[in-house]
């Protein structure tokens, strides 16, 4: 929950952030980077999201469909984790209503193709012309922001 204060301070100092009053709950972004380490989950990093004590972390690089192995096994974890500290937490990208741009779900993908020099901007320009052809349709669907 929130302080008994109300809400927090607008967004501007809690992105990617360090410290005391801005860098909420590391502790438990921390403990949960590390027991996903230990339990084999191919987690690749972490970082504080423009909400404060709302926290991002990325699973991968995976193969194919083990992706959505690693990423349930973080899930359970997180919650396993969250016991130990008696904090709720949830994977709704936007979990309260306002002015808090960038935190939404995302997914990160690559190819060789996009991998590859030259010529990976290219291919990054061709996926990007696919996907704007059903851009109305995923913003209907998931919103924007």
């Amino acid at each position: 929950g929130w302080p008994k204060g109300g809400y927090p301070a607008p967004q501007g100092p809690y992105y990617c952030s360090a410290g005391a009053g801005t860098s909420i709950a590391r502790d438990v972004c921390e403990v949960h980077y590390r027991a996903c380490l230990y339990a084999g989950v191919e987690i690749s990093g972490i970082n504080g999201e423009v909400l404060p004590s709302q926290w991002e972390y990325q699973v991968g690089p995976v193969t194919g469909i083990a992706m959505g192995d690693h990423l349930w096994m973080s899930r359970y974890i997180m919650h396993r984790v969250c016991e130990m500290f008696n904090v709720e937490c949830t994977f709704d990208p936007k979990p309260i209503q306002g002015d808090w741009n960038g935190s939404g779900g995302h997914c990160n993908y690559s190819t060789k193709g996009t991998r590859a020099a030259p010529g990976g901007w290219d291919v990054i320009q061709e996926h990007c012309k696919k996907l704007e052809q059903r851009h109305a349709v995923h913003m209907a669907a998931y919103g924007e922001g």
